[in-house]
């Protein structure tokens, strides 16, 4: 019986419509997909497309470019890019927004400004009936915060990055700690060297997907198995859209194998 869906994102390839990239993605058995921030008439356009064929419009993923602002004097402004995600998905159905609590080595540390704008966040979010999923980057300390501040907060949550894990903290293991609040996943490939975040199609780098599936396993996880796939790595350039995302199917059917067994 199956137990999990699969997903992927909308823009993981280039050469093709959206509408066209949809149904493929519906063919392959692909249940749910996600996307980034953009204007209202793109992202009504796509919940329009996925209802056609019977697909989720899961997620979508906050503008990280210049998040550690959030953290600072002049955060106003990244504050409104994330509403603003909480707004589109409120518009088009999409339950859940991915965001951002820092980016980079050198990030700012916690201080009370930047834990009063993502408080704000989050009651914005409930106001609107989203949630928020967390995601995992190179700093634990901010999403330890985040997740223990509103952990009883009934719309956040953790969304999973295996590939962030094993190429921006490698030793480090998110699931143990926090697989009680998850919520979605990212799911991809890379070379585990430092700061190659390759996001590769799965099993076609190093990342160990023994240790993936059984983290997802023990975490009793029912949700999306969700591909954060780009054909951007050189072994996918003589690939046709069609080809890249047969193998994207092929590849999260094989882990949904691993994580039932």
């Amino acid at each position: 019986m199956k137990l999990m869906k699969s997903g992927m994102n909308i823009d993981a390839v280039k050469g093709i419509s959206q509408k066209d990239y949809v149904r493929l993605m519906s063919e392959l058995g692909f249940e749910a997909t996600f996307s980034g921030d953009k204007d209202e008439a793109y992202h009504v356009s796509l919940a329009n497309d996925l209802a056609e064929f019977g697909m989720e419009y899961e997620t979508i993923h906050a503008p990280f470019d210049g998040i550690n602002a959030m953290w600072g004097e002049d955060g106003e402004e990244m504050y409104k890019r994330l509403a603003h995600t909480i707004d589109m998905c409120a518009l088009s159905g999409a339950g859940i927004a991915i965001i951002h609590l820092s980016s980079g080595v050198n990030a700012p540390t916690l201080n009370d400004m930047g834990m009063a704008r993502y408080t704000r966040l989050v009651e914005y979010a409930a106001k609107k009936g989203v949630k928020i999923a967390f995601e995992n980057q190179r700093k634990i300390a901010n999403l330890s915060w985040a997740l223990e501040t509103f952990a009883d907060a009934e719309n956040v949550g953790f969304c999973w990055d295996c590939g962030h894990e094993y190429c921006f903290t490698p030793g480090r293991e998110y699931m143990p700690l926090f697989a009680n609040q998850l919520i979605c996943t990212h799911i991809h490939d890379n070379t585990c060297v430092y700061n190659s975040d390759d996001h590769m199609i799965p099993f076609d780098g190093n990342v160990d997907f023994g240790r993936v599936a059984e983290h997802i396993r023990k975490a009793g996880f029912d949700g999306t198995l969700m591909l954060e796939v780009f054909a951007k790595h050189p072994m996918y350039e003589k690939m046709t859209p069609e080809a890249f995302l047969i193998r994207a199917s092929e590849a999260v059917k094989r882990l949904e194998r691993m994580v039932e067994a």
